[in-house]
Formats: C-alpha cells, structure tokens, sequence
C-alpha cells in the first residue's frame, strides 16, 4: 500500500518545478524570486486538473507576493525533510497549512494568517465517539504534523494513552490506512479530513471533540528574512482586512469565519 501511493506521490512531483531548480517563465522577469515550499494538502496546497498547483494557501501566496513585489515559485517537498529544504537553502519558506502554535521559536515566522482546528476522523461504523475513546487505539497521522506530537506526547487534552501512532509522509496515506481498517482513527486539519469524507459520504464521520486549535503561519528559516517576514505579515493582515482572505477561503469551500477566528 505504502510503496504504492509513494510511487504515485513521485509521480506527481516530478510534474512540478523542483524546489531551487531553474526558474518558470514570468511575466515580469526583473521581479525577486520567492521559492515557497509545501506538500500536497488539499485543500491549502495540492495538483488542480491542468497540473499545477492550487489551493487556498497557493491563492493567498500568490496575491501576498504580487502586492510585495515578488515571483512566487511553488514546489512540493517531501513534508517531514522541510528543514532541510530551508537550510539548505532550496526553499526561501513554508507555507501549507503549517501550525506555528508551540514552534514559534524554531522559525521566523510570517503570520499568524488564519486559524485551523485539529480533528479526528473515524469510520462511520466505529464505537469511537469521544477523544478519551481512543486510548488504547491505532491512530495514523501525517510525519511530523502538529497531531503526531500531541499524541506521542499525550498532550492532547482528553486523549489518554493510544495504542499505537502510526506517521506516515501523505495524507493520501493517511487516508488509505484508515480505508484499509490498518488504524482505528485519523487526525489532521479539520478541512482536510472533510473533504476525505466528503469524498465517501457516509462511510465515515469525525469527533465533535476538537483535539486542537492552532494558528498558521509562514515559515522562514530561523534568524533570516526579517525584513520579509514583517512585511509579508503586515500584508497578510491588509488582504484579511480588504476582505481578500474571506474571498479565496470561500472559494474553496471554506468556513471563513471559523479560519479567520471569528467564530471558534
């Protein structure tokens, strides 16, 4: 099952422009470059059907870098090897539904930009109904998200000791071990586990329980881009406050007021 959704995975990424690699054509050549990193997490950052990339946060980058003076460059990354792709320099910064609550001090951030709930997902037919439910259960998540550390760490609150935590690169994996009955549970963005059962109406539901509320951000390397960071978050607010945000987030299905913190 892995192997054959990595293949697929690579696939997909190969269709894309690699993460430092020659620069795609654009309109206004003379204009800085800002390489902008992320993996496929529909729906923030994900492959539309012409091939490129789309989403809320590919939306949102776009019209930041256009208002600052900047050619977006967008590529997929493998997720957990993000650092390196910012260490190294291939990537200028994160931004995919990246949660920057409780890492605040390991990047420069840009943002806060919207808000985002962490759920859990279940089959329909399951006898898990609340957050204390799962103790003792195989809970799969994606590698080095913001739900793997809750629960390796038991910091959830209401989430007693699971049986296992299984961490896997994708969500389309993710997904698949729930499919195929190899986890009890999943959990991830709220938005992205919804069109997960969206996409199979009625054969699974999530908890009415919210396992966490996180703020995003974008993600420089630590110590670098000052300068950019401050002014990205400055613009950030200007296109929350113009009502460009609300715009794109409905576009793609979302509850604005709840992403924007308006309602929890």
């Amino acid at each position: 099952m892995k192997k054959g959704l990595l293949a697929a995975a690579l696939a997909v990424m190969l269709t894309l422009t690699a993460c430092g690699g020659a620069e795609s054509e654009r309109s206004a050549e003379d204009l800085p470059r800002l390489v902008i990193a992320s993996d496929n997490y529909k729906p923030y950052s994900y492959v539309g059907p012409n091939g490129n990339l789309i989403g809320v946060d590919v939306d949102l980058a776009a019209e930041a870098c256009r208002r600052l003076g900047y050619a977006p460059e967008f590529c997929q990354i493998v997720w957990e090897n993000k650092d390196t792709y910012l260490s190294s320099g291939q990537a200028d910064c994160l931004w995919g539904s990246f949660t920057m609550t409780g890492r605040e001090d390991l990047y420069q951030w840009a943002g806060p930009y919207l808000y985002s709930r962490q759920m859990v997902a279940v089959r329909a037919n399951s006898d898990i109904h609340t957050l204390a439910d799962l103790a003792g259960r195989r809970v799969a998540v994606q590698a080095t998200g913001k739900p793997e550390a809750l629960f390796l760490t038991s910091s959830a609150p209401g989430v007693s000791q699971v049986e296992a935590v299984y961490a896997f690169s994708t969500m389309d994996e993710v997904y698949a071990c729930l499919r195929k009955g190899y986890a009890d549970a999943i959990a991830g963005h709220e938005n992205a586990l919804q069109l997960f059962l969206d996409s199979s109406p009625g054969s699974y539901r999530m908890l009415d329980e919210i396992l966490d509320v996180s703020q995003l951000g974008v993600a420089f390397q630590k110590d670098t881009h000052q300068a950019l960071a401050q002014a990205l978050t400055q613009t950030l607010a200007e296109m929350e406050s113009d009502g460009t945000t609300r715009t794109i987030l409905t576009r793609y299905g979302l509850d604005a007021d709840r992403a924007l913190g308006v309602t929890p």
